[in-house]
């Protein structure tokens, strides 16, 4: 999304905040992923700044998170019920596993429950249409562009780190970097972890040294999460092949800007999910109050690619819990 594009939305948003006084009494439930997995810091500093403004007219927010991944589908199915429970009048929540997700939205649906999507769409419209509208990146653009990045830097085989297979967005992530990839003359091999593993940092960078030694033509190596990222420098290190090894990464930490400035990683994307989940939180709570809706349906946070060109306007939203 272009910045006078996104600036709109954020002055649509302040809007929302100021609408009506202390009559804004929405009771929304924002389900997310584990919180072991740092890249939901940001999604929950969103959603924390979003909730002082819907409890500053009198609604509420409920954070709610999944223990792990390792049930990820009934997990979700299970957190969508307990909202429904609490007779909340939305959702905002990312469709991870549409299978098992889409149903049980549906029934909230059928109860009068708006759902706001955020994070990660089906890609499906018939399916997407579940949500009032959508606050992410484009997974398949993202991952085009990070493939196509790489290529352009020289890589010509990626091993793509898929931490939690069957996650649609991972998936289509992964999908897009090898397009992007292509096009540029690289090829891609992935990489799928048992979900039981996304949180060993010991484990993920053994599984990675190992398919390094195995195959001395991988060149680069693209995660699909920061966290992931870190396990991966790991790996290239345990290896001894960071001098020819590549390393790139979706989402943003401070380890991974970090090494970006030091020059021991290449690249990463970001999709922005502070923003994500403000907006999902605060345009459902202006939707269910007053009937307010954003005409761009999506609304994209992402990709925008942070190298050395950028890197100090990144290490500043890192150290404010932003990015």
């Amino acid at each position: 999304m272009k910045l006078k594009t996104l600036t709109k939305v954020m002055l649509a948003a302040a809007a929302f905040a100021l609408a009506a006084g202390q009559s804004h009494a929405a009771n929304i439930a924002v389900i997310a992923g584990s919180a072991q997995d740092a890249f939901f810091n940001a999604v929950k500093k969103g959603v924390d700044d979003a909730t002082t403004v819907v409890k500053a007219h009198g609604g509420s927010v409920s954070y709610m998170t999944v223990p792990n991944y390792d049930n990820f589908g009934p997990d979700l199915v299970g957190l969508i019920n307990t909202a429904i429970s609490q007779n909340v009048q939305g959702i905002a929540i990312p469709i991870w596993v549409p299978e098992a997700q889409i149903p049980a939205l549906k029934e909230a649906a059928k109860k009068g429950i708006k759902i706001m999507l955020y994070n990660t769409r089906t890609g499906d419209k018939s399916q997407d249409a579940i949500g009032l509208n959508y606050f992410g990146t484009d997974e398949a653009v993202a991952g085009n562009a990070g493939g196509a990045y790489l290529a352009k830097q020289g890589a010509k085989k990626i091993l793509c780190v898929i931490q939690v297979p069957g996650a649609v967005n991972l998936e289509t992530r992964c999908k897009g970097v090898g397009d992007g990839a292509k096009a540029g003359g690289a090829e891609v091999e992935p990489l799928r972890l048992p979900s039981s593993v996304q949180s060993d940092m010991a484990g993920t960078a053994e599984a990675i040294k190992a398919e390094l030694l195995k195959d001395p033509s991988i060149d680069a190596v693209m995660t699909l999460g920061a966290q992931t990222a870190d396990a991966a420098a790991m790996g290239i290190q345990q290896a001894g092949v960071g001098d020819k090894v590549k390393l790139g990464t979706f989402d943003l930490s401070a380890s991974v800007l970090d090494r970006i400035k030091s020059g021991q990683q290449l690249m990463a994307i970001d999709q922005q999910p502070y923003l994500q989940s403000f907006f999902a939180t605060t345009a459902l709570a202006a939707n269910i109050d007053y009937g307010m809706e954003i005409p761009t349906n999506p609304v994209l946070t992402g990709p925008a690619i942070v190298d050395t060109s950028n890197i100090s306007a990144a290490l500043n939203g890192v150290q404010n819990g932003v990015r």
